[in-house]
């Protein structure tokens, strides 16, 4: 069961493979990216250029600094809308029905936005979500870049 919950370090290498590749499929598909020039410097903008130490591997080295960066992952159960006079009115033991459905598969974001969904499961005693259905590295930066 502990290995079910702990990707391996290949799979996770794989990870940082896929977000370096839909960082690199980001940047082919933006105006300008061709390398041919920025819009006001003349040139691409190369975050992190300065303490990068190799030129061949930039985008694997820029994606590495950010690894540590924490972030607010959630885990969405459902909404609902009220009127404040029944926020007003709950007390101990009110129930509030929200527009999710019983076994309906949970919404996982990441700084509000969407990356999985899962289904809730109990580890050690304490809630856990198993990934059902994971949002792709390229989609999450399209997404991203929407906003």
């Amino acid at each position: 069961m502990a290995s079910e919950e702990k990707p391996d370090e290949s799979a996770a290498d794989d990870g940082m493979a896929d977000w370096a590749e839909a960082l690199l499929e980001q940047k082919a598909t933006e105006p300008g990216g061709d390398g041919q020039g920025g819009v006001l410097a003349g040139d691409v903008p190369k975050p992190f250029s300065s303490m990068s130490s190799s030129g061949g591997d930039a985008p694997m080295h820029d994606i590495n600094m950010v690894l540590d960066i924490p972030v607010q992952l959630s885990v969405e159960l459902g909404r609902t809308k009220v009127p404040i006079k029944h926020i007003l009115q709950l007390g101990q033991g009110s129930v509030v029905e929200l527009d999710a459905l019983a076994g309906e598969p949970m919404d996982v974001l990441v700084n509000g936005y969407l990356i999985a969904q899962g289904e809730v499961v109990v580890v050690n005693d304490k809630f856990g979500i198993r990934l059902t259905d994971v949002v792709t590295p390229s989609e999450r930066l399209r997404r991203v870049s929407k906003s």
